[in-house]
């Protein structure tokens, strides 16, 4: 299930593309909480909201204490990271505040666990779905849907439908969906050479019976 961790900050009070930018340089990132009956600009650590994210996953609830915020601890779940395009740097994070008491839709990550048994005879393994929304209790959001493919053999699909999901928890998604699939590699039939050399020698006698004939 969803783990909880801390994450301090103090609040922003400048706002634009240049507050911003002054702020990363001094290797901080600036985010925003949207709650329910406020918003609230901050600054935090990125260092250490890397380290949470990467220890728990990206559904990780985190108890955010702001400094100078009216609220001395808020409850939050990760809404949307903005990294730099092409370098590892967060640009800005955004934050939505949970009520712990109230069910939310999140996408959980799909992760394949084991080989299936097929692929030691050379089948190929086709993961369509990365992600499964649910609905549930945040804290009951599991970390990843997690997938045995130590059971799935040669020609089988596993669909929505089939993946395990808490017991307290709504799929959202199609069930019918296919989610991975182990399947032979299908090889492109090749004509053979010899035929492509009978059909050159058929055509030698027409060749001279041509030069007879002239």
């Amino acid at each position: 299930m969803t783990t909880f961790a801390n994450l301090t900050g103090r609040i922003r009070e400048e706002r634009g593309k240049g507050p911003n930018r002054r702020i990363r340089q001094k290797g901080e990132l600036p985010g925003v909480i949207y709650g329910a009956k406020d918003n609230v600009s901050f600054i935090t650590n990125p260092i250490e909201l890397n380290r949470i994210l990467d220890k728990a996953g990206i559904n990780t609830l985190i108890d955010l204490s702001i400094e100078g915020d009216s609220v001395p601890k808020r409850t939050v779940l990760l809404k949307e990271a903005q990294m730099h395009p092409y370098k590892d740097q967060w640009l800005h994070a955004d934050f939505f505040e949970i009520n712990l008491e109230e069910q939310l839709k999140v996408r959980v990550p799909i992760r394949l666990v084991g080989h299936s048994p097929a692929e030691k005879l050379g089948a190929l393994v086709e993961h369509f779905v990365h992600e499964l929304e649910i609905k549930c209790l945040p804290g009951d959001i599991p970390e990843t849907i997690d997938v045995d493919m130590t059971a799935i053999q040669l020609d089988e699909v596993v669909h929505v439908s089939d993946l395990k999901v808490p017991e307290k928890s709504e799929v959202m998604d199609d069930p019918q969906t296919a989610v991975v699939s182990v399947h032979q590699v299908k090889v492109k039939e090749e004509k053979p050479a010899e035929e492509e050399g009978a059909e050159e020698e058929g055509e030698a006698p027409a060749a001279e019976e041509a030069k007879t004939e002239s």
